[in-house]
């Protein structure tokens, strides 16, 4: 026979500690007030209409009839009334508890399908030219095969991307014009230009002293000779260095007066290139 341990435990009375919870070695299902919650309340009550969950979503009347009918692989030209009828009642039974607004729609469907199915209870009449009566299910059918006609189609548009929901459109401002537009020219490539000249020109010197007038309208005109039938001239060459530093300023003189009168453009192609001139007209 077994030894029995003489090791007694406490009663729950006496192994509780005042400020902890009777069980420690578990994890607490939750908090209540700041206090672990170990087991739930036996006397805690969940109102009926507190949690629903609806399985299935329908759009209207005609939604829920094509849903029953696909769902169990009926022949939507010969739909068996007393089966899907039953099966709608059901349905419009439950979401009359919850919704009398929603259910109104519903219940106009489903006195249209009763109608639909007494009538195919009764024997058929034949009309008066001695045709078939038409079949009470034809108009019941033609909605439904339009309202699946249009559901796909919807399907089918939802799938395509939507500005807004899947992509975004992108704004990107771009200069266009007819005419090249070319970099402006800086003020510092200017005076490095202006002064190359002023170092080609010291290279040949005249000794002879003598006074010349020189005036900055004729200069003005023999630069617009210089540019006249020709597209661009580079800046260098609208200087002749031969004649001496006066006639060097006055011609950069008379280059500034028609920039400013904007007769003509000084343009560049790329940063540290060659700068040309042009007539900033075209003549007839």
């Amino acid at each position: 026979m077994a030894d029995h341990d003489d090791t007694t435990l406490p009663e729950p009375d006496e192994a509780q500690v005042p400020g902890m919870p009777d069980v420690v070695d578990q994890v607490a299902l939750a908090r209540l007030y700041g206090e672990p919650l170990f087991a739930l309340p036996q006397d805690l009550y969940i109102p009926p209409d507190a949690l629903e969950i609806f399985l299935e979503a329908f759009e209207g009347p005609l939604d829920l009839l094509l849903y029953l009918i696909r769902k169990q692989n009926f022949n939507i030209l010969d739909i068996p009334m007393a089966a899907v009828t039953r099966q709608y009642l059901q349905y419009v039974d439950e979401i009359r508890e919850r919704n009398l607004e929603l259910a109104a729609e519903y219940l106009l469907m489903a006195a249209m399908l009763i109608e639909i199915k007494s009538r195919m209870l009764l024997p058929p009449k034949k009309t008066a030219e001695g045709q078939e009566p038409e079949d009470p299910r034809a108009e019941l059918v033609r909605r439904l095969l339009e309202y699946e006609q249009m559901k796909m189609a919807a399907a089918r548009l939802n799938e395509v991307p939507q500005l807004g929901r899947d992509v975004l459109r992108a704004q990107v401002y771009i200069e266009q014009s007819l005419q090249p537009r070319f970099p402006d020219v800086n003020v510092v490539d200017l005076q490095e230009a202006w002064r190359d000249i002023l170092r080609r020109a010291k290279l040949v010197q005249h000794h002879k002293i003598s006074r010349e007038e020189l005036s900055v309208r004729e200069h003005m005109s023999i630069v617009l000779r210089k540019l006249q039938g020709r597209r661009f001239v580079e800046f260098e060459h609208l200087f002749d260095t031969t004649r001496g530093m006066p006639v060097l300023i006055v011609t950069f003189i008379a280059m500034l007066e028609l920039a400013k009168e904007t007769l003509i453009e000084v343009t560049q192609a790329e940063a540290y290139a060659p700068i040309y001139v042009r007539l900033a007209y075209q003549p007839a």
